[in-house]
């Protein structure tokens, strides 16, 4: 796919939706997201949502005000929130007839030959199924996503391992800006070509509401990794994946390195 009017014709999409944009108060974006994901589904496409969200989910049920600093809690919560998480998940999907699937990963069973190769044939099979797979960082027992990056590195991991056409990037700003948005003088990235360094890019702290931990810099770093792969990268807002999965001109899109 070398250009984003051929987003709508992809035919298997990887999408990544960040902590604070479906947790919390934002916890009714679910459904506009399954939404979008479904309307994808129903014109033939394979669809995988890599989810962040289990930790801050899970923190109301610990009577947790804000994200815990130790990893034991932090474990904690993600095994409490993804149970929740993927019931949420679930309970809208319903509406639609779509059955989900499950899966926990971490970083470093993308990296092991067998591991790699298992996950590959079951998500293979999901797809082939028509599930739709719900990737999450395997938070109990890793400390990869706790520590860095959101899922972003993960999205792109899996968009690499199945081989997709499109990876959607979502966060809580609507595109990638040349320094932090709400600073002066922000220009808004629509396009970022093979082999653009984005040298005069510079970023900001990570997450907001203080749930996520991704950031500008951490998307940048997975949409590469993805883009130079083969895959094309849309990074955008979470309130606008209809938009983005209909290949509406919004977002920054990374063009694929071709073969």
């Amino acid at each position: 796919m070398a250009s984003r009017e051929q987003i709508p014709s992809a035919r298997r999409v990887v999408v990544k939706v960040g902590s604070s944009s479906i947790s919390g108060e934002n916890a009714g974006q679910i459904g506009p997201l399954v939404s979008a994901l479904a309307e994808a589904h129903g014109r033939g496409a394979e669809v995988i949502l890599v989810s962040s969200g289990a930790i801050a989910t899970g923190m109301p049920y610990l009577q947790l005000d804000s994200r815990p600093t130790d990893l034991a809690t932090q474990q904690a919560a993600a095994a409490v929130g993804q149970n929740v998480l993927i019931y949420r998940y679930q309970d809208s999907l319903d509406r639609f007839g779509i059955v989900a699937g499950q899966v926990l990963l971490t970083a470093g069973d993308l990296e092991n030959p067998s591991h790699r190769m298992n996950a590959q044939r079951a998500m293979e099979r999901l797809l082939g199924l028509r599930i739709l797979p719900i990737v999450n960082e395997n938070d109990t027992v890793a400390t990869h996503e706790i520590r860095f990056g959101d899922n972003d590195r993960l999205a792109a991991l899996v968009s690499v391992l199945v081989k997709a056409d499109l990876l959607v990037l979502l966060s809580d700003v609507d595109a990638l800006y040349t320094r932090p948005p709400q600073e002066p003088g922000a220009v808004k990235i629509v396009d970022v070509t093979v082999g653009d360094l984005l040298a005069d890019v510079t970023f900001g702290d990570v997450g907001a509401a203080g749930v996520g931990t991704g950031g500008a810099a951490t998307k940048v770093s997975a949409a590469r990794l993805a883009a130079d792969a083969g895959t094309a990268v849309l990074v955008t807002s979470a309130t606008l994946v209809s938009e983005a999965l209909a290949g509406h001109p919004i977002g920054t899109f990374f063009e694929p390195a071709t073969a």
